[in-house]
Parts: structure tokens; C-alpha cells; sequence
């Protein structure tokens, strides 16, 4: 098995370069098979979520050049399949978007229901929704879905519940249909503009993204691009709650600052001290004493829900008191008790966790239940004393690109090992 040892009580210090966004990427590759003609990716992150999707395509039939670790072409034009590898499919949730893809492209889908994180349910309704009101014919059937349609005709979508995934799922299925596709009540996240720039770069006519309501109108034949994927702002916060949280002083380049608004408004309610420039950020907190600060999850551009977790270890060792309220996913409270393993002094209370700080958290085994759980576990192994074993790494993979090397870069001391 393996596990991820750090060693506490070091101050992170220096520069780190943000890789490319996770959750542009994993829409904007199965998007590729939509296009008529080569697609080359760059700024890529190097993750597991990535290399199983360009495996995914490879079956698919699609050809795909890997130029680096960061940047591919994807020549989609012999791919020729509308379902898709179960095995592959159950490994991560954002397989779904091979569902819009698929229906844009072939006019039907067969998919297995997705696998990934267990955050708590996240139902896939408001993507089906959107094939709906499409033209689609949808049924869901010893778990996998069916897609069909003889045209998808376009319409208008109102989205029940703000979505990120059915969002841009409902943009995939309308990229080729010639009539006006409205949809209304959507994800403004910054990868919901990124697919949305994908899009348009391909030929179709996407307006409105990073908006309430996005309308768009596709075209039949399509082109390729060259399209390099935002920087990651869940990283990129990862990494400034760890330089506040060790005490450091690091500078986070290759950033959108605006993209991290909501995190570096709260850190600085705590007491850290963060300067921005065009592409980067600074986080300072040697010496400042911190405060507890109160943590509500909301859509973009609300506190992202995936760095609740991360913010959650900071406040561990705060002074006074703090709350966190998760109101994105019911069952985004798993960590809580690893961090009590260390010596945290938190209760959980329905979607309210209160937070005590406590004088220092003292390492100890314990098990990342999911992706941003294992990086909240990674920031508190480096704000305790002595050792912290972190099993379930592999869900910090699926996310966090050589983070073991970016950490130790900047004086942390942490490493993978097989036990």
C-alpha cells in the first residue's frame, strides 16, 4: 500500500508554479471528441484523472499524441464508439461528460453511472434534464444511461439547482445542433468559461458563460484548436492555505488572482497577509497572530466547497473559535475525524462544523477519504509535531500534480512510501 509521510513543523518558503485546472481539464477532453478536426491541449496537469481520460479516448478510437507531460493532440476523427470502457468509467466522476459529447456527436450515448470521490450524492438528474430538453430520449437501465436522439433540436434549459457538471454537459450536447440552445439558471465557475472558450474556439457560438443564463448555437462540422487549459485556483488556494497554515511566507505563481477572491478574503479575515499581482499571489503569516474566521460553501463565486477542507486544517490551530458551514455536499465532513485523530478539537453539528483552536496538532495515521480530504490531511501532517502516515493517497493524485515535489521545493518535508 501505498502512503504519503510527512514530517511536521516546517515553514514553507519560496515559489510554486500552479498547474493547469482539473476541472476545465477533465470537460475540455472528452469535449474534443466533438471537434472535426485535430485538438491540441496545453497546460494539462500530470494527474491520474487526465491519463485515464486520454486512455478513455485512445479506446474510443480517437488518436492522441503526447507532446509532454503537459500538453497532447487529440485527433478525434476515427473515433468511433458512443460507449464508454465501464472499468475506466467508474474510476472518476467526471466521466459523465462523454454523455454530452457522445450525444452531440453520434446522437446517442451509452455510459455507466460515475464513480469518484464519496462526498455525498451528487445526482446526475439536472444533466438528463438538460438531454431532455435537447431532443434526447434518456433511460437509465442496470447502471448505465441511454441517450438517443434522431436530431438534437435545441431548446431552452432552466437548471433546477445551480450545476457545474450539468452545465457544461448540456453545452456539449447543443456544440452541433444549428438551432438556439438557452440555458438558463447556470454554474458561472472560471472552467464553465474555460469549456465554454474551448467551444467557441472550435466554431460554435457560445454566449453568456460566466453569467446566469448561457446561449448557444453550434454548427454541424466543426474545426479543431489549440486551447491551453486556465491555471488551477483549488490548487492554487491548497497552496496558500499551506504557506498560512506552516507559518511560511510563499508565492503562488501562474494565477488568475480574481479566481481566488473568496479564499484570499478569508485568509486575510484570519490575519495572513496576501498580496496580489498580475499572475500571483503572496501569502505571509510569520508572526500574525490568527483569528478564527467563519467558512460558508457556495457557488462561484461563493467559497469554493473544494477548499473547505484544506481552510478546515488551518483553523485547527487558531485563536478562539471558527465555524465551517458545507453547503454544497451533505457528507464533506469525513476529515473531521483524522483531524481529531491529531488533536483537533472540532464538532460537527448537521452541515455546521465549530472549530476550537488548540495550541498544536501531533501527527498520527490516518486515511484521505477523498481528494480534498487528503490535502487538508497533507497541510495538517505539516502543521504537527512528529509524523503524519496518510493513507488513500491515490485520491490526492487524481487532483494535485507532483505535489509531493512542489511541497519539499518549498522546505516541506514529505514523500510517498510503500508499506
Amino acid at each position: 500500500m501505498e502512503k504519503l509521510l510527512v514530517r511536521g513543523g516546517n515553514k514553507l518558503v519560496g515559489e510554486v508554479k500552479i498547474s493547469g485546472a482539473k476541472n476545465a481539464a477533465v470537460a475540455i477532453l472528452p469535449a474534443t471528441l466533438i471537434a472535426g478536426e485535430p485538438c491540441t491541449i496545453e497546460n494539462l496537469p500530470d494527474i491520474s484523472d487526465v491519463k485515464i481520460l486520454i486512455e478513455m479516448l485512445e479506446e474510443l478510437g480517437a488518436k492522441v499524441v503526447v507532446h509532454d507531460a503537459n500538453t497532447i493532440t487529440v485527433d478525434p476523427r476515427e473515433a468511433n464508439s458512443f460507449h464508454a470502457p465501464h472499468g475506466l468509467v467508474k474510476k472518476f466522476r467526471a466521466s459523465y461528460y462523454l454523455m454530452g459529447a457522445f450525444l452531440s456527436r453520434f446522437k446517442k450515448a451509452k455510459v455507466a453511472l460515475p464513480g469518484g470521490c464519496k462526498i455525498g450524492p451528487r445526482p446526475i438528474d439536472q444533466h438528463l434534464k438538460g438531454f431532455e430538453a435537447l431532443g434526447a430520449q434518456v433511460n437509465v437501465d442496470s447502471g448505465e444511461v441511454e441517450l438517443n436522439s434522431a436530431k438534437i433540436c435545441g431548446g431552452h434549459v432552466y437548471m433546477d439547482i445551480v450545476s457545474v457538471g450539468a452545465t457544461i454537459n448540456t453545452m456539449l450536447a447543443a456544440a452541433c445542433c444549428t438551432n438556439l440552445t438557452v440555458i438558463e439558471n447556470v454554474a458561472k465557475e472560471p472552467e464553465v468559461v474555460d469549456v465554454a472558450n474551448f467551444l467557441s474556439a472550435l466554431g460554435v457560438s457560445v454566449r453568456g458563460a460566466g453569467t446566469d443564463i448561457i446561449r448557444i448555437e453550434g454548427k454541424e462540422k466543426l474545426g479543431g484548436c489549440v486551447h491551453s487549459v486556465i491555471p488551477d485556483r483549488i490548487e492554487a488556494g491548497t497552496y496558500m492555505v499551506a504557506a498560512a497554515a506552516t507559518r511560511g511566507d510563499v508565492t503562488i505563481t501562474d494565477v488568475i488572482p480574481k479566481h481566488l477572491d473568496p479564499i484570499t478574503a478569508k485568509l486575510r479575515e484570519s490575519g495572513a497577509t496576501v498580496e496580489e499581482g498580475d499572475d500571483f499571489v503572496r501569502v505571509r503569516c510569520n508572526g500574525n497572530v490568527i483569528k478564527g474566521t467563519d467558512i460558508k460553501t457556495f457557488p462561484y463565486p461563493g467559497y469554493p466547497t473544494d477548499l473547505q477542507q484544506p481552510m478546515m486544517s488551518y483553523l485547527t490551530c487558531i485563536e478562539g473559535t471558527a465555524t465551517v458551514t458545507e453547503n454544497i455536499f451533505e457528507n464533506r465532513f469525513q476529515h473531521v475525524d483524522e483531524l481529531i485523530r491529531m488533536g483537533a478539537d472540532i464538532y460537527v453539528e448537521g452541515r455546521m462544523a465549530v472549530v476550537k483552536g488548540v495550541e498544536t496538532l501531533k501527527g498520527a495515521e490516518v486515511k484521505a477519504t477523498d481528494l480534498r480530504a487528503g490535502s487538508a490531511l497533507i497541510i495538517a501532517g505539516m502543521m504537527a509535531e512528529g509524523k503524519t502516515k496518510i493513507s488513500g493517497v491515490e485520491h490526492v493524485k487524481r487532483g494535485y500534480e507532483n505535489i509531493d515535489q512542489k511541497l519539499n521545493s518549498l522546505g516541506a518535508d514529505i514523500k510517498f512510501i510503500k508499506e
